[in-house]
């Protein structure tokens, strides 16, 4: 699974960089290395103007935990869900029936830095946390599913509608396999287009290739990220006496 992420690279910065509308309105934006469920997220899509313009790249914000478009309000107006959609696996993506719709016609790319995992390690207590991230110091943008819910479904021009978003994950190999058995479906430039393409479905051979791990490292951090509440350049440094909570030692 991927469950928490980092982020240090602006949405503004990243549209020059990837070809994209910045289209978040954030007039101020500031790193975040503890990205969580529920945050807002920035998220590359493929839209058309018109239906017969080519579809063109946007960077959107989007709550990070997809609510389908059939997910009920409560009295108040907010989405009743029992479990966060903060994940999508490949293998069922297109028959799940959360997932199916967006998979076919709403895909995304979310970019991060690096993605962090935690596993047991012998004669440590609780569970060690490790950042896999891009070794050339380049976003990795990686696959994801994204949907617009509105409370009240009879009148969409009544409320506001709400992009939310999910990350696909698939069978980890390579070094993050290490670690935990599940990573985020990295993407590589050459099929961001064909996987954002609005046009056609998801693309199969994307979905079922093993992911190409060769430009990602794997490094120890912090237990500070543990805590959401934790935030800065710390928590994707190297583990050691100097950034770890006080009495690890």
């Amino acid at each position: 699974m991927c469950g928490r992420f980092a982020v240090t690279t602006d949405p503004a910065r990243l549209a020059s960089q990837i070809n994209a509308a910045d289209e978040t309105g954030a007039a101020a934006w500031e790193p975040n290395y503890n990205v969580a469920p529920t945050t807002a997220i920035a998220a590359v899509v493929a839209r058309h103007d018109e239906p017969e313009d080519p579809a063109a790249r946007r960077i959107r914000l989007m709550r990070w935990g997809l609510l389908p478009p059939w997910v009920k309000p409560d009295a108040d107006g907010r989405p009743v869900v029992k479990t966060q959609l903060i994940n999508a696996r490949a293998e069922t993506l297109t028959t799940s029936p959360a997932f199916r719709s967006a998979a076919r016609h709403t895909r995304c790319l979310v970019p991060m830095d690096g993605y962090y995992e935690w596993m047991r390690v012998p004669d440590r207590p609780g569970k060690t946390p490790y950042y896999m991230y891009g070794s050339d110091g380049r976003p990795l943008l990686v696959a994801g599913l994204w949907s617009v819910w509105r409370p009240d479904r009879s009148d969409p021009g009544a409320t506001a509608p709400v992009l939310t978003a999910t990350i696909v994950t698939t069978d980890a190999v390579g070094e993050p396999a290490r670690v935990h058995g599940r990573m985020p479906l990295v993407i590589a430039e050459s099929d961001w287009d064909r996987w954002l393409d609005p046009d056609a479905p998801a693309p199969a051979d994307l979905l079922a290739a093993a992911p190409d791990v060769g430009g990602i490292a794997v490094r120890e951090v912090s237990t500070l990220v543990n805590k959401v509440a934790n935030n800065g350049p710390e928590l994707i440094a190297p583990a050691d006496r100097g950034n770890q909570p006080v009495g690890l030692f």
